[in-house]
């Protein structure tokens, strides 16, 4: 069986959270999914993690990362971009890791990115 590409599976996770698709989302998500926060708070668990998300979608209903650059090294995708938290507010520079194990997302990471 082909494993899909770890870029791709990144990008439909990403799309899930645009979408603010909590079922995509926990589709793709595996049992030990850990999510990791700009301020490194850790949140382990598919089930923790998608009651996150129900949470984070009530408080940021407009809530969507736009990338600008992907690439990957074998299962760690690197994603630049931005996240708009409301439309037409100034957009938060940052770079996500998403970590792949058998076509699923293993981690998904987000680090401030500081543009001047």
């Amino acid at each position: 069986m082909n494993t899909p590409d770890p870029k791709i599976i990144a990008l439909q996770f990403n799309e899930t959270i645009n979408q603010q698709n909590i079922r995509g989302l926990t589709s793709l998500m595996t049992e030990d999914h850990r999510f990791i926060d700009r301020d490194g708070t850790v949140v382990i668990g598919k089930g923790k993690m998608t009651d996150a998300w129900v949470r984070f979608f009530e408080l940021f209903p407009e809530y969507r990362n736009t990338f600008t650059r992907v690439e990957s090294n074998g299962n760690l995708v690197i994603l630049f971009g931005y996240a708009t938290w409301k439309k037409g507010e100034t957009p938060n520079h940052a770079i996500w890791t998403a970590m792949t194990e058998d076509g699923l997302v293993a981690e998904w990471r987000i680090y401030y990115l500081s543009i001047e």
